[in-house]
C-alpha cells in the first residue's frame, strides 16, 4: 500500500472511531423493546430453560458493525423461538484480532510492541456492549474467563516459533497456527509474511489465539451450549472459537454476508470457504429444472455484469463493448484467447488439500511461463478489482509480483490491472476457455458455457462441470489440450446453471428485515416490533433459526417463493 493510501486510510480510521463513539451505529433496541417490555420479558423467561445458544460475536465492530447488527437480531429471533441466548464480546484483552490491519496500524513495529490501542478496542467493544445490554440477555466477556496466569502461560507457550513453521503450530490438539497465520496475513494485506517486525506481529496473533482457546474452553466448561455461532469462522478469534467448539462436539455455525443484497451464507461446522467445496452435489443436482428457473438465474448472472442486485460490486460502470475493449487493451480477438481470473492474494489463506499449487502466485507465474512457450495462444489475465477497491487494500499487488518475475512480459500475455473498468464477463465471453484458482467467478463463466480449468479451491470444483487439476503436472496436461475450440455441452451448461441457482438463490439466504445502507454500517435493521422476527414472519429467518436450533440445512427454498423481478 502506498504512503498516500495509508494516510487516507488513517483519516478514515479516525472518522470511524469518532462515529462509533457517537453511537447510532447499531439498531435502537432500547426504544423498540421498550414498547413491548412485558412481552419481551415473558419471552426471555420462557426461553430461560430452552436450548442454550452462544452467539460468539467477539469483535463487536467487525464488518463495520454489521456483525453486531445481525447477531443482535438473531438473538431476539432465537429467543422468540425458545432459545436461551448468550453472547460473547472481546473487551480489549486480546493482543491482536481481525479488527487490526495495517490501515489501522501502519507502524507495524509499534503494533508489534503495543498491539491495538485502547481507543480502538473501546470503539469496538462499547457500542456492541450497549446494543446487547438493551436486550437484557447474558453477555460474556473474554476478560471474565481469563486469569493473569493465562496471559503468562500464553506468552510462554507461544514462544518464538519461526514464521515459516507457524502454520504447523498445534497446542493441545488445536491447530492454532493456521488461524494465527491467516490473521497476520490479513493484518499485512499480503499472501506471505515479510518485514522487519513480522516475528512480533505473528507472535501477537498466536498469543491471541491461545487466549481465545483458553477462554472458550472455560466458557464451554461452564455452559452446555447446543450450538455456537460465529461470523466468518476464520482468523483470530472466530477461527479459534470454531476449533474449540468442534473439539467439544458442540455444533458450530458460521455466517457471512453473501453476494446478493440482503442475503447471507450460513454453514454448519466450518467456514463457508470450506463447506461450499465439500457440500454434496445431491443437494442441488436433483432439482426439478424449469424454464422459469433457467431465466431467473440467467437474468441474475447478467445483472452481475453491473452488480445492481448485489451488496458490493467493484467496477461502477464497466466497459462491456467488446470492440472498444479489444482496441484499448490491444487484444487480438482473431487469436485463440485463454482467460485467467485471479483472487486477492491475502484473502482467506487456509489449507486446501485439493490445490495443485502451493499458492495462487505460484500458479500465476507458472501459467505465464507456460504460455510464453505457446505463442499461438493469447493469455488474458484479469486482476481482481478488489485488490484496489476492496475493504482491505492488498499490499501485495499481483502485477508487481509478475513484473518481478517477468521484467519483460511475454508478448502473448495481456495484463488487465485491477483499477481497469473493463467488464470481466464481457471479456471472458470472448475466450476459448478460462483458468481460475479460487474465484467464485467459475460459477458464472461455466453457466455461460465457457470451459473452465480449476487449479485451486474454487467452489465450482468437483461439481462435474470443470476440469480440475489434481497436480501441477496434471494442470500442464490440461493446458496442453488448449485451445478447446468448443463450448461446454448442453448437459454441462444445465448442470452449471443448476449449481449457480443453488449457490446464488438457495445457499444465499435472504433476510427481510435487513436494509442495505451506504457507508457505516453496511446495513441496518428494518423492523419496529417483535412480530417482525416471530416464527413465520420471514421464510429466510426461519431457515436460519431452524439451522441454528435443530441443525437443519441452511438452504432457502427459493424455487417455492413468489418470483423475484430483476431490473
Amino acid at each position: 500500500m502506498r504512503i498516500k493510501d495509508l494516510l487516507k486510510k488513517s483519516r478514515l480510521v479516525r472518522e470511524t472511531v469518532r462515529r462509533r463513539r457517537l453511537g447510532g451505529v447499531h439498531h435502537d433496541w432500547t426504544t423498540m423493546l421498550g414498547r413491548e417490555a412485558d412481552e419481551w420479558h415473558r419471552l426471555k423467561e420462557q426461553a430461560a430453560q430452552g436450548k442454550a445458544i452462544l452467539l460468539a460475536t467477539s469483535a463487536g465492530a467487525s464488518g463495520n458493525g454489521a456483525v453486531t447488527n445481525l447477531e443482535s437480531m438473531l438473538s431476539v429471533a432465537l429467543t422468540q423461538r425458545g432459545a436461551a441466548v448468550h453472547l460473547l464480546l472481546c473487551d480489549g484483552v486480546l493482543p491482536a484480532c481481525q479488527e487490526c490491519d495495517i490501515g489501522w496500524y501502519p507502524d507495524e513495529g509499534r503494533f508489534g510492541r503495543e498491539g491495538p490501542s485502547r481507543n480502538h478496542c473501546d470503539s469496538c467493544f462499547k457500542p456492541a456492549q450497549n446494543a446487547y445490554a438493551a436486550l437484557g440477555l447474558t453477555v460474556h466477556r473474554y476478560s471474565d474467563m481469563l486469569t493473569p496466569e493465562d496471559f503468562q502461560a500464553a506468552e510462554r507457550i507461544a514462544g518464538d516459533p519461526p514464521v515459516a513453521d507457524l502454520r504447523a503450530f498445534v497446542w493441545e490438539g488445536l491447530n492454532l497456527g493456521e488461524q494465527a497465520l491467516a490473521g497476520a496475513l490479513r493484518y499485512y494485506g499480503r499472501a506471505d509474511l515479510s518485514g522487519r517486525h513480522v516475528e512480533e506481529v505473528t507472535h501477537r496473533y498466536l498469543v491471541a489465539g491461545l487466549l481465545t482457546a483458553m477462554a472458550m474452553r472455560r466458557l464451554l466448561d461452564q455452559h452446555d451450549f447446543a450450538a455456537v455461532v460465529a461470523h466468518h469462522g476464520i482468523y483470530v478469534p472466530q477461527g479459534i472459537v470454531g476449533q474449540v467448539a468442534r473439539e467439544r462436539d458442540v455444533r458450530f455455525v458460521t455466517w457471512h454476508t453473501a453476494y446478493r443484497k440482503r442475503t447471507f451464507i450460513f454453514s454448519h461446522g466450518d467456514t463457508y470457504h470450506h463447506t461450499m467445496m465439500t457440500e454434496p452435489p445431491d443437494t442441488w443436482e436433483s432439482m426439478d429444472w424449469t424454464p422459469d428457473m433457467d431465466r431467473q438465474i440467467t437474468d441474475y448472472l447478467r445483472s452481475r455484469w453491473w452488480g445492481f442486485n448485489d451488496w458490493v460490486h467493484f467496477v461502477g460502470k464497466p466497459e462491456v463493448r467488446v470492440e472498444a475493449l479489444s482496441k484499448k487493451l490491444n487484444i487480438d480477438l482473431t487469436k485463440p484467447t485463454i482467460g485467467m481470473l485471479t483472487n486477492v492474494m491475502w484473502d482467506a489463506q487456509l489449507h486446501y488439500p485439493s490445490n495443485a499449487f502451493p499458492n495462487m502466485l505460484d500458479w500465476v507465474l507458472k501459467t505465464i511461463a507456460y504460455f510464453a512457450k505457446r505463442p499461438e495462444l493469447q493469455l488474458l489475465i484479469r486482476v481482481h478489482p478488489a485488490e484496489v477497491r476492496g475493504t482491505l487494500l492488498s499490499r501485495q499487488p499481483i502485477i508487481a509480483e509478475i513484473s518481478r518475475a517477468f521484467p519483460e512480459l511475454p508478448s502473448n500475455v495481456i495484463l488487465i490491472p485491477p483499477e481497469s473498468s473493463a467488464g470481466t464477463y464481457a471479456l471472458m465471453e470472448q475466450c476459448d476457455s478460462v483458468l481460475i484458482y479460487g474465484t467464485k467467478a467459475g460459477v458464472e463463466v461455466t453457466s455461460l458455457g465457457i470451459p473452465t480449468i480449476v487449479a485451486g479451491e474454487a467452489w465450482i470444483r468437483d461439481k462435474g462441470i470443470t476440469s480440475d487439476a489434481q497436480s501441477e503436472a496434471h494442470y500442464t496436461q490440461l493446458l496442453d489440450q488448449l485451445p478447446l475450440n468448443a463450448r461446454l455441452t448442453d448437459e454441462q451448461v444445465l448442470r452449471a446453471r443448476k449449481y449457480a441457482y443453488h449457490f446464488f438463490f438457495r445457499r444465499m439466504v435472504p433476510l427481510e428485515t435487513v436494509e442495505p445502507h451506504k457507508g457505516y454500517p453496511p446495513f441496518t435493521l428494518r423492523l419496529s416490533r417483535l412480530a417482525d422476527l416471530a416464527p413465520g414472519s420471514d421464510v429466510g429467518l426461519d431457515v436460519v433459526c431452524d439451522g441454528i436450533l435443530e441443525g437443519a440445512p441452511f438452504v432457502f427454498p427459493y424455487e417455492e417463493q413468489p418470483e423475484e423481478v430483476f431490473s
